[in-house]
């Protein structure tokens, strides 16, 4: 079964996200911030990383350079889900790793379609 790690401040963000992963017969790890995600990402085989930007404790530009040291990480796709539109953060987003970068909300039929193509095919 696929997991995909939902990275985000905001419990009804993660709710929202995981319902949708959930629908699609994925199974959902949740972090609070980045902290929490790396360190849990240490004990976890994911599949997917989907990261909001703006955190407290560690934002989601530090979690994905961090993540992106770890061997075992290196190529784990990560979606930057954000309400952040600027172009300097999205391309702030992909100088430290993410594979995409959407502004929130993500549509379900749009994450579906994201997951086919990063983790499924």
């Amino acid at each position: 079964m696929l997991t995909v790690m939902v990275v985000d401040d905001s419990k009804t963000v993660r709710n929202y996200h995981g319902s949708i992963l959930k629908s699609m017969g994925v199974e959902i790890v949740e972090a609070e911030n980045g902290m929490e995600a790396l360190e849990k990402s240490l004990d976890a085989d994911i599949d997917l990383y989907l990261v909001d930007v703006n955190m407290p404790i560690m934002d989601g530009y530090s979690f994905v350079a961090d993540l992106r040291k770890q061997d075992n990480h290196k190529t784990v796709p990560v979606i930057m889900v954000t309400t952040q539109e600027k172009e300097d953060d999205k391309s702030s987003a992909y100088k430290v790793g993410a594979n995409l970068f959407v502004t929130k909300p993500i549509k379900p039929d749009q994450l579906q379609a994201y997951v086919d193509i990063l983790i499924k095919s």
